[in-house]
């Protein structure tokens, strides 16, 4: 009978190692080294559901072309709607600015308490006079809707300045 109390201590116990494993840096996830544009295409999505792309269809034989489709960003005056979106970004909970160009933003975004780490990229692409964007989680195999909801919302404050 005493197997009980253990196994619910350790079951209490998961949640605060779990915890202490995020504020410890331990759920980040590596770093992509393979970010930035290349021959006007953003990184291709994640082979799981836990990316968007406005650029999803340029892989129509990608399994989560479906999931990972999202409209890029309006973009009505050019590069000073990227001016407007890096500004949005710092203003993001846990967002930090990497790389910030006229025509390209890279930032990272950690959530709160455990500290997962997701990459969004953004470029101007003046052929379309859009924003092309993409934005995936470094782990796990799904992102609950994160990296939609956090593009969605860039895109109504972009829309409301």
């Amino acid at each position: 009978m005493k197997v009980i109390p253990l196994a619910l201590g350790v079951v209490a116990a998961l949640p605060l190692l779990l915890l202490a494993a995020g504020q410890l840096g331990a759920l980040q996830g590596q770093a992509p080294t393979d970010l930035g544009l290349r021959d006007g295409r953003l990184k291709a999505p994640s082979d799981t559901p836990n990316s968007v792309s406005s650029q999803a269809d340029l892989w129509p034989r990608h399994p989560q072309q479906a999931y990972a489709r999202i409209a890029p960003l309006a973009a009505p005056d050019g590069a000073a709607a990227m001016v407007r979106l890096k500004a949005l970004v710092e203003a993001s909970p846990g967002a930090t600015v990497v790389d910030s160009r006229p025509d390209y933003l890279y930032a990272r975004f950690s959530t709160r308490w455990l500290k997962f780490v997701d990459d969004a990229e953004f470029w101007f692409d003046p052929a379309a006079g859009v924003i092309q964007v993409r934005s995936a989680s470094r782990l796990g195999r799904k992102d609950f809707g994160v990296n939609r909801a956090r593009v969605e919302g860039l895109r109504a404050g972009l829309a409301a300045r």
